[in-house]
């Protein structure tokens, strides 16, 4: 099943499946500016990643002394979500834990995402509530991907800070102790495949909390995501799209000990108790 949310300025689609955006547009454009999902390079559109982000080592960790299998970026992008409340320019979707994420996630749960259309922006806020009866650890990230339909070449992103980017290197999918560092030219990291020759560019800190997409130098989208302090940018070799993601969390260190409350970048939530993360996409 599809949502679909709409005001003057933007429309979106929603899969219940996921609760995934896969599409956005102008309401005066036939424009894409979602992904298509094409499988010859990636079948997702923009995936919620949780419980956790990115690779396990082994696919597995343990908690007070079990282990848990738990494959690449999590279950919940995978699952059906109920649509709760929707109105004309926002829905709020949710997921609760059940007996078959307690195999691999042994805590009680709900995971709600709520969009909101607000004139030209969507925000998305994933909120995560603990109905344990203790602390859970988890985390939890945003995979948007965004259509690129010209050359790759010819777009670039622009940072909100004229920073000297840190990036982790991937060893076997997890965060090795290699570093490198790439500067941006006033501000702009013009965008090639060369970038992406060993897979995600990974930061574990930002300066910026604001990107935007350029097209020929032309800002056309600009995307925030204050509430995270992690992030991820990647693409395929030659697939005509960019991701831009906002993480709190991510994939194991090379000498991990496997214990989830040992886990590295991992966030924490106390019973009875919510938090909210949010990012949000303007067309320009």
């Amino acid at each position: 099943m599809t949502t679909t949310l709409s005001n003057s300025k933007v429309s979106a689609a929603v899969n219940h499946q996921g609760a995934e955006l896969i599409s956005l547009k102008k309401t005066d454009s036939d424009r894409e500016y979602i992904w298509e999902g094409h499988p010859e390079y990636w079948a997702k559109h923009s995936p919620i990643l949780f419980p956790i982000v990115g690779t396990l080592k082994n696919d597995s960790y343990t908690y007070k002394h079990q282990s848990y299998q738990l494959s690449r970026h999590g279950f919940a992008r995978d699952m059906n979500f109920e649509l709760v409340s929707q109105n004309e320019s926002s829905a709020l979707f949710s997921l609760k834990s059940h007996e078959t994420t307690k195999g691999t996630f042994p805590f009680d749960f709900e995971l709600q995402l709520i969009y909101t259309l607000n004139d030209s922006e969507l925000s998305l806020t994933y909120r995560v509530i603990n109905n344990d009866s203790e602390t859970i650890y988890y985390s939890i990230g945003g995979h948007p991907a965004f259509a690129l339909p010209n050359s790759f070449e010819i777009y670039s992103l622009q940072f909100e800070s004229n920073e000297n980017l840190i990036c982790y290197e991937l060893e076997n999918d997890l965060l090795s102790d290699k570093t490198k560092y790439i500067e941006l030219n006033n501000y702009q990291l013009p965008l090639t495949y060369s970038l992406f020759e060993k897979d995600a560019l990974i930061f574990k800190q930002l300066q910026s909390n604001q990107i935007q997409l350029l097209e020929n130098n032309v800002p056309f989208l600009n995307f925030k995501f204050d509430d995270f302090p992690n992030f991820g940018i990647w693409t395929k070799i030659n697939a005509p799209f960019i991701c831009l993601e906002p993480w709190a969390g991510y994939s194991d260190v090379l000498n991990t000990t496997g214990k989830l409350c040992e886990k590295e970048g991992i966030q924490t939530l106390q019973r009875n108790a919510s938090k909210e993360y949010t990012f949000s996409i303007e067309i320009l």
